[in-house]
């Protein structure tokens, strides 16, 4: 056995509180090389009953190309927990993991009641607690100055005329809130939930990711009574609103960075940003592509969005009550924060203790690419930007050398480092204002589009749709992914089936958040899933070879494309079937 696989983390997303008196346990060890594991645990103040003499077997949950994870679920009537591992490998040779070491399976180990792991006591205050709205929120990402024009008479001077051109970096084509507005009865018909908007407050860019005033909305997009309409309108839909805001930096025509470039030094902001010398300045650099020497710190090397120094205790404040103001006056439903792993995390604890004080069930989602255990910890960010797991997907449905078993790969490992509750909101999509459309990803494969869906929609998490995917739109990368949304030249069936999968996502919400999974990838281009929970099962099956694939008919067919149903189902190239059974 290799026991230097075998890992575990008391108090993280290895042992954590689940529900108020219920903890999820989980164990590493090295892929296929442990036999048996299982739980020895009880009360630390009857450790003289020999409760560590019992043993309760652990379930074998996600595996990657390297790891298995061993999980149980417990509970104790005293509300705290010592516990330890029994580990047998499969020549018969047995172990016991415990806070000190790995050491034989042997009493005179066992019965030191000190080496034990603990919960020393289950604190609901300190449970990582997510909105429980949230897994249930099927999202629809808009690019407000894209969306619909519903006021021409706000429209930024030298506006375009909607969707005359693909769109280069500085274009205006006149999209607002009212056009949002206009289209709420669309948005409901397409069976949405939830609406995550793109910065709508004061900047001078189309993008609005350079901010210069937080308390207003940008007077192109409406005003502050517009968008009120807009969130009233759209809570009695059944739909949530969420905004995007950036923390991390401010836009160069803010008052501030102003002020600093006029006073210097002696600007009462000169302490609010990460400034190495005095005067501020940006000298560009040819050929570079960098672009310039800048003297300042920024977000990448964007000279017109100098960072915000988020230790200062008046920048804090600044910013939190922002945060506070749009969910006190607006009643927003949650806030995305852009560009979230670059603001410390002493900052985010006090944004997650403001917001929450105001509104206990906000959705709190942050810009995160990467492994992100450190903000998921329950007291930053309920979930991220799902990239990371939502690419392995992308990577099996466009291209053809990606088996099944390397997509299980890279999705297994991104859920192996969060605890459930994180798992079960984290915010999954697979094109957004910052990559590529999926319909140009897919080279105008509609089968190929749809199935990635399909998948994406059907996993833990909660699933968001970028503006205009739903109709056809296409585009590369930023700027052409945020062309204008075709109101009049759209994809009718492509919307019929849009409409379709989200309410199948919509009905079975709790088996797909909830449901035991079980993985079958015996091909290495076609892959069989089964989700349980509270009596229902769904079977989903998928095809991505180049030839037809029969699959055994289970049950009654929900959804499927490109599929013949017979006594068997026959999965047709980019074919897959979702069942009741």
């Amino acid at each position: 056995m290799n026991i230097a696989a075998i890992y575990h983390r008391p108090e993280s997303e290895f042992a954590y509180l689940y529900s108020n008196d219920t903890m999820r346990i989980r164990l590493q060890t090295a892929k296929e090389d442990v036999k048996l594991a299982a739980l020895i645990s009880g009360d630390h103040y009857l450790f003289g009953e020999k409760w560590y003499l019992n043993k309760e077997n652990m379930g074998k949950g996600l595996s990657t190309a390297y790891h298995d994870y061993w999980e149980i679920e417990v509970s104790s009537e005293f509300r705290r927990l010592s516990y330890a591992f029994y580990i047998e490998d499969f020549e018969g040779n047995a172990y016991f993991y415990c806070d000190q070491g790995i050491f034989p399976y042997e009493e005179e180990f066992m019965k030191q009641d000190s080496s034990y792991f603990r919960m020393p006591y289950f604190h609901e205050i300190d449970r990582f607690k997510a909105p429980e709205w949230v897994h249930k929120t099927v999202w629809y990402q808009i690019f407000p100055e894209r969306f619909n024009n519903g006021d021409p008479s706000n429209d930024p001077e030298g506006s375009l005329p909607w969707g005359s051109k693909k769109p280069d970096r500085e274009d205006f084509f006149g999209g607002d809130l009212q056009g949002i507005v206009d289209k709420l009865d669309y948005l409901e018909e397409l069976g949405i939930t939830g609406l995550y908007l793109c910065p709508i407050f004061t900047s001078p860019s189309n993008h609005k990711y350079d901010t210069v005033d937080y308390w207003e909305v940008d007077p192109h997009f409406g005003d502050k009574a517009l968008f009120k309409e807009l969130v009233d309108k759209a809570h009695r839909k059944g739909i949530r609103v969420m905004l995007d805001a950036v923390f991390n930096h401010l836009g160069a025509s803010s008052h501030q960075w102003q002020d600093v470039l006029q006073n210097g030094s002696q600007s009462k902001y000169a302490d609010w940003f990460h400034i190495h010398s005095f005067p501020v300045h940006y000298d560009p650099v040819p050929d570079s592509e960098f672009g310039e020497n800048i003297n300042y710190d920024t977000f990448s090397f964007v000279p017109n969005m100098p960072k915000l120094n988020t230790a200062n205790p008046e920048v804090q404040e600044y910013l939190l009550e922002i945060a506070t103001y749009w969910v006190k006056e607006f009643d927003i439903d949650g806030w995305r924060l852009d560009v979230a792993n670059e603001v410390d995390h002493h900052f985010w604890k006090k944004f997650h203790e403001r917001v929450l004080a105001e509104k206990a069930d906000l959705y709190i989602l942050g810009e995160i690419w990467h492994s992100s255990q450190s903000w998921l910890q329950g007291d930053e960010f309920h979930a991220v930007m799902n990239y990371a797991y939502t690419d392995s997907i992308k990577a099996f449905f466009l291209d053809s050398e990606v088996t099944a078993a390397n997509m299980l790969d890279g999705m297994n490992h991104q859920q192996a480092l969060y605890r459930d509750q994180t798992n079960e909101v984290n915010f999954n999509l697979l094109d957004s204002h910052d990559t590529p459309r999926m319909l140009t990803l897919c080279e105008g494969d509609k089968e190929v589009m749809k199935s990635a869906f399909v998948f994406m929609f059907l996993q833990k998490g909660t699933p968001c749709i970028y503006y205009g995917t739903e109709v056809g739109l296409a585009g590369g990368m930023d700027p052409d992914c945020r062309r204008c949304m075709p109101w009049e030249d759209q994809d009718l069936e492509l919307l019929d089936f849009f409409q379709q999968l989200i309410h199948l996502r919509k009905k079975y919400a709790d088996v797909l958040s909830f449901g035991l999974l079980r993985w079958s990838a015996e091909k290495d281009r076609v892959i069989t899933f089964q989700r349980s929970f509270l009596g229902k099962t769904l079977r989903c099956s998928f095809n991505e070879t180049s030839e037809a694939q029969t699959i055994e008919k289970l049950g009654a067919p929900l959804f499927m494309q490109l599929t013949t149903d017979n006594e068997d189902y026959i999965l047709e190239p980019h074919g897959f079937v979702v069942e009741l059974v």
